[in-house]
Parts: structure tokens; C-alpha cells; sequence
């Protein structure tokens, strides 16, 4: 578990206030968390205010990264948590924030990169961008008044994670030590693109109805939690459909 925390981040999604900014960095550093990717910021991200906020964890705010969108921002994780604050059509395994917490310590501790995804101000994350995490987390605030701003939920994450660090106590067989490590969300995002390619080749994907169809294979295979060489495999069998349904497969 030692350094585990070092492997967690956190990705703020399109963040138009400087001011929050500044107070997710004061809201990391405080619990051990530093590694902060901001995706497309929609405000200048070293500011006064955002200095003020940070309250001493300046050098956080400096060292952060930015990154054109979400993607780009988990591309090298292998579990990516999103933050949803209301239900959607479509269930996603969703986590609270203390097992939100124990899973992500979980991978962490195996060295892989994790991520603690958090949305707009007023929107909070899309649907196809929660499309993109493994689970969802959820805040299980008072449904009276949930309103939660951004450096707040980031607080409540950070410091769940960091109880869980220092409880010693997280059950670490969700992920074993298997003989590859797991496939990138940049890995799991190619074979998406690849199997929806084959299933249109097929015919079994109308694009223009497509439906939950990639929605509820995305879930069934985030779930299952491929390595690299399985994903591999898969992109295999995916090439050599794409050519049979083309008629470009060399008999036997």
C-alpha cells in the first residue's frame, strides 16, 4: 500500500471557476493527494483567486496538468471512477465514496493509475462521458439540498481515500495480482471503437438506431476488466470479422 495514493488522481472536467480550482488543490494536498489533471478548464487556472484558494498547496496548482478533454486526461488509467450527482436511465455500477475509496486503493496498490473524475459546475458530467468510467460514484447527500459544489465533492473523495490509507484494512482481492496489468481506458477505448466498427460491418449495429447496444457492451466489458494481451485477443478476433463480413478472409 505504500505510495498507493500517489497513483490516485483527480480529473476536473471543464471547470469555469477559477476559485474551485484553487480549492480542490488546497482539498488534495491536505488529504496526500498530487496528481490534479484539469480536462479543457473553461477559466485561466493560475490566478489570484485560484492562489488564494489553494491556501499554501500553490505548488499543486502550478504542477497541474491540462488536457484537451477527458480521454486525454484518463488515457493511462486503468480505473476510472465518475462522479454523478442524479440517476440516470441507463444503470452503471455506482459506488459511494468509501467504496469508491477502497476500490481505487485497491488498484492503486498495485502501482496502476486511478482516477477520480468530477464534471462541470452546473452540469456535471455527460452521459457519454460517464459512459467512459468503470463505475459511477454518488455522494449520498441530503435530497432535500444537494447541492455540492466541485472542491467539495474533491474533499469528500480525498478524504475517504485517505482514510482508507491509513485504515490498512481494504480488501485488495478486487485486484489481485494477475500476470498482465490492465488495459488503459486509451486501450478499452480503441476496442470499443473497433468492436462497434465490426458490428456495423456485420450488420448487427444499425448506426443510425444503434440504440444501448455499445452502452450495454461497454458496460459488460468495463465490467469484466480486461489486461492488455486479453484486449489484444479481442481486437484480434474483431480484424479477422471485419474481413470475413467483407469477403476479404483467405479460405482455408
Amino acid at each position: 500500500m505504500l505510495h498507493a495514493l500517489a497513483h490516485i488522481r483527480i480529473v476536473l472536467v471543464e471547470t469555469s471557476l477559477s476559485a474551485n480550482i484553487g480549492s480542490a488543490c488546497r482539498a488534495m494536498k491536505t488529504m496526500g493527494l498530487n496528481d490534479l489533471v484539469l480536462a479543457n478548464p473553461q477559466c485561466e487556472v493560475v490566478s489570484d483567486v485560484s492562489m488564494a484558494r489553494a491556501s499554501g498547496a500553490d505548488d499543486l496548482l502550478q504542477q497541474c496538468r491540462t488536457a484537451p478533454n477527458l480521454a486525454e486526461a484518463v488515457s493511462d488509467c486503468t480505473l476510472v471512477l465518475g462522479a454523478s450527482a442524479r440517476s440516470r436511465s441507463f444503470p452503471w455500477p455506482l459506488l459511494n465514496p468509501r467504496q469508491a475509496a477502497e476500490k481505487a486503493l485497491a488498484v492503486a496498490s498495485q502501482q496502476q493509475t486511478v482516477a477520480l473524475v468530477f464534471g462541470r459546475e452546473r452540469s456535471g458530467l455527460t452521459n457519454d462521458e460517464l459512459a467512459q468510467c468503470h463505475a459511477h460514484l454518488h455522494i449520498p447527500a441530503n435530497p432535500d439540498y444537494s447541492s455540492l459544489n466541485v472542491a467539495s465533492a474533491v474533499q469528500v473523495l480525498s478524504y475517504e481515500l485517505r482514510m482508507a490509507y491509513l485504515a490498512e484494512e481494504v480488501d485488495y482481492q478486487w485486484s489481485a495480482v494477475r500476470e498482465e496489468p490492465p488495459a488503459s481506458h486509451a486501450q478499452m477505448e480503441g476496442f470499443f471503437s473497433h468492436l462497434e466498427q465490426a458490428l456495423v460491418d456485420i450488420e448487427y449495429l444499425d448506426p443510425n438506431n444503434p440504440k444501448l447496444l455499445m452502452n450495454r457492451l461497454r458496460r459488460l466489458y468495463l465490467r469484466a476488466e480486461p489486461d492488455t494481451t486479453e484486449v489484444n485477443i479481442l481486437r484480434g478476433i474483431l480484424k479477422q470479422t471485419i474481413k470475413a463480413a467483407s469477403g476479404k478472409l483467405k479460405p482455408k
